[in-house]
This record gives C-alpha cells, sequence and structure tokens, in this order.
C-alpha cells in the first residue's frame, strides 16, 4: 500500500538540544543515538508506546524528526488508537487516503511542553557528561603504561593533583620518589598507572616509582632500545637510592651497557637527574647464573658463588673490603640483585679456609691468548679467568666462534695462571 506522509509544523526543540555537541568532543553517531533515546522516552511518556514512531535525527544541520505511522481503518473498526487512525480522520488529512494505507504524522515536540522539554534537557546534559567521562576514561586507558608532561595543578598531603590537556590527573604519595618535592606550576613527568571510575567519574593515576617509568625513560634516551637493537630484560627500583637494569644486544657489535651509559654517562645522566639522582646498575645480561649474579652484585667484586638450583638460592663469598659494597645500604644491592636474578642471595666474608685465590682479567693474558679470542670471550660476558673456567666447552663452543681445540688450550692457560 503507498504510504504518504502529513508534515506538520517545523520543530526547533533539536536546536537547542544540539548545541551541547558543537562545544563537546563527542562523537556524532554516538550524540544522535542519545538524542533518539531521550526523545524515544519522551514519546513514551505521552503516548504510552514508541514502537510505531521513526526517529531521524540531524546533529548537523540541528534538526529533529519524528513520524508516528498508523494504518487506516474503517471508524467502526479502531481497536488501537495509537497504531490505527480511523478513515473519517485521514480524509481530513488527505482526501485521496483509503482503508488499508499507512499515514505518517510528523510529531510537534513543542505540543510536548515546557517541562517535558526541559526534562529532555536535563536527561541529555547528563548523558552527554557520562559520555565525556568516558572518552577521558578511555583516552588514558590507551595510555597507560606511556609517560605524559603534566602541570602540577595543586600538592595535598597524600597527592598530588595534576592537570593534563585540561584533564585531572592523580600522582599519589606512594608513586612518588621519596626526594620528590613539587609546587604549583611546575611540570612534572609521570607514567600512566591505571584508569578507572570512582564514584562515576574518571581518575587516572600516574607513577614515578614504577620500573615501567624507568624502562620509558631509556626508551626516549637510548635510540638503539627504542629500534630493538638493545632489549631490557629486566629493572628493579628503590624509587630515588638504586635501580638495577638488565640489558642485552642482538648486535655482536653493539655493547647493551656502553649504549644506555652513553659516552661519558650522557645518555644515563639525564635518567638519573629525572629519577632525583637514582643511582643506577646497568648490567649485561646473561643466561649463566654465576656470571648473572656476579654482574647483579655490582660494583662488588665476588669470589666465589655457591648456588642452589633447587632452591633458587646462592651463597655469595667476598672479601671483608668487598662486604658493605655487596650488601650496600641498607642492605639495597643484595636485594635488588636478588630481585633482578631470582635467586635468594645471602652473602659471606670469606674465611681462611673458604678463602679463594684473586681472579685474573683476560686482558693480562694478552701474551699467551690472541687478542681475537679474548674479545670473543668479552662478548659473551667472559671478563675474568674464573668467569671462563666456570663454563663448559661445549657452553663455550655454543656461544662463541670458538673450536673445541682452541677452547681447550685457552682453558689450559687459564687453570695453569691460577694453580701457580
Amino acid at each position: 500500500m503507498a504510504k504518504k506522509v502529513i508534515v506538520d509544523q517545523k520543530s526547533d526543540i533539536i536546536e537547542s538540544l544540539s548545541e551541547f555537541s558543537r562545544f563537546k568532543n563527542i562523537d556524532r553517531a554516538a550524540l544522535m543515538k542519545v538524542l533518539e533515546e531521550i526523545f524515544r522516552a519522551m514519546i513514551r511518556k505521552k503516548y504510552g508506546s514508541d514502537e510505531n514512531f521513526n526517529i531521524i535525527v540531524n546533529v548537523e544541520k540541528g534538526d529533529l524528526e519524528a513520524f508516528r505511522e498508523r494504518k487506516i481503518v474503517s471508524d467502526l473498526n479502531v481497536v488501537d488508537e495509537s497504531r490505527q487512525i480511523p478513515l473519517s480522520e485521514a480524509l481530513k488529512l488527505d482526501k485521496d487516503y483509503k482503508i488499508g494505507e499507512e499515514v505518517a504524522e510528523k510529531i510537534n515536540f513543542l505540543e510536548f511542553g515546557r517541562r517535558h522539554i526541559s526534562s529532555a534537557k536535563q536527561l541529555l546534559s547528563q548523558k552527554i557528561s557520562e559520555m565525556e567521562k568516558l572518552l577521558v576514561l578511555n583516552y588514558y586507558k590507551e595510555l597507560i603504561g606511556e609517560i605524559i608532561v603534566g602541570e602540577v595543578y595543586q600538592v595535598w598531603r597524600n597527592e598530588i593533583l595534576v592537570k593534563h590537556e585540561d584533564n585531572e590527573l592523580y600522582l599519589p604519595k606512594s608513586e612518588q620518589i621519596p626526594k620528590d618535592k613539587f609546587k604549583k606550576g611546575e611540570m612534572v613527568r609521570a607514567l600512566v598507572l591505571d584508569a578507572y571510575l570512582k564514584n562515576g567519574s574518571p581518575r587516572i593515576i600516574l607513577s614515578r616509582t614504577s620500573p615501567i617509568f624507568l624502562e620509558r625513560l631509556f626508551e626516549k634516551e637510548v635510540p638503539e632500545i627504542l629500534d630493538g637493537t638493545v632489549a631490557i630484560r629486566k629493572i628493579v627500583r628503590e624509587p630515588g637510592e638504586r635501580a638495577k637494569v638488565a640489558v642485552e644486544s642482538f648486535d655482536d657489535r653493539v655493547d647493551p651497557v656502553g649504549a644506555c651509559v652513553g659516552i661519558r654517562g650522557t645518555r644515563i645522566h639525564g635518567i638519573m637527574k629525572e629519577l632525583r639522582n637514582e643511582s643506577i646498575d646497568v648490567i649485561h645480561y646473561t643466561n649463566i647464573p654465576q656470571l648473572y649474579i656476579q654482574r647483579a652484585l655490582s660494583p662488588a667484586k665476588i669470589s666465589n658463588i655457591e648456588i642452589n638450583e633447587k632452591k633458587k638460592a646462592a651463597i655469595v663469598y667476598v672479601k671483608q673490603d668487598q662486604i658493605s659494597l655487596a650488601i650496600g645500604k641498607g642492605g639495597q644491592n643484595v636485594k635488588l640483585a636478588s630481585k633482578l636474578t631470582g635467586y635468594d642471595i645471602d652473602v659471606y666474608t670469606e674465611t681462611v679456609s673458604e678463602e679463594v685465590e684473586d681472579d685474573v682479567e683476560l686482558d693480562e693474558f694478552k701474551d699467551e691468548i690472541q687478542e681475537s679470542i679474548i674479545e670473543e670471550l668479552k662478548k659473551i660476558g667472559c671478563d675474568t679467568a674464573r668467569s671462563v673456567l666456570q663454563l663448559s666447552i661445549e657452553e663455550i663452543e655454543k656461544r662463541t666462534n670458538l673450536n673445541q681445540e682452541t677452547i681447550q688450550n685457552v682453558l689450559r692457560i687459564l687453570k695453569q695462571e691460577l694453580e701457580d
């Protein structure tokens, strides 16, 4: 059957309501959906149902059209006035209407009255506010794990309020470096740690103590990390005091520690300054437990290590003058080394019976071992005679370009030197 449309007076209610879309960063499609929901609610209040109403929203033009569709029936067969229109009434609209056809009547929203319009505006304002909060929340959820720079807006006892792109972010006391002292108006760099709703409003949490914050700082300062040549394997921190960073290189020509430190420490000094002069030990990662633990306890020099793989524990022996370096201030060094390596480390001073002879740097063997062989051993983290002797021939052969005969000769020379 043909469907004819009778156009009523144009409503301008949508023009006043759509003003929200001009000033808010709201997706047009989402706004249209909200507007349709609001007007359907108005229709249900007035007509009892919105099932036979068709609503068209044009936010860009600031226009809305709503049509009620009813089927023409004879005057004596009207059962449901919301869905049916008597023929006599339809003929008043258009003398050509016939029974069985449908009439689409445009709804004039001005007839809803001020109370309904005011209620709609209020509901729209509420919906827009909720949508804006979700937009902010989702925006910062995408930034979790990334660094932002904001302005200190308020300094409170337990947290700092930071302004970022006109949004309020929070830096709790627990996520501040102990030496942090910020004033209103200062710029602060921090990691987006979490984003969630609290009492219906987005709460964005920042952190300067997270290991990820330090990782991102390294990425910004060290191009080799950003391009994937050097990788950070693990970071452990005592914020503001000390950190240990295990790194490895995927290119034999690139020294991972040197890349992170930079020429004369230029790269790492900038990071340390941002972290309130936090001491940072950059360690060459290795999957050899003895060597990894030895490096993790830097700057202390280790005499001997006993490892219990089953218990993931290690007993480390050092000379008397190295004990304070190995343990560190308040036990920081050994505690961070344990976290970095995954081994429960105990440090002991050597006794006379336990004392192990001094180690010898590989460079001391240049008269007996070719320099190219020494450099090959250094590439796998072996800088001393004992670090080489801790490895099996098979392990050295696997990790270097040296053949078994060469390796056997090197081990013989090293053993002879240490036994003399």
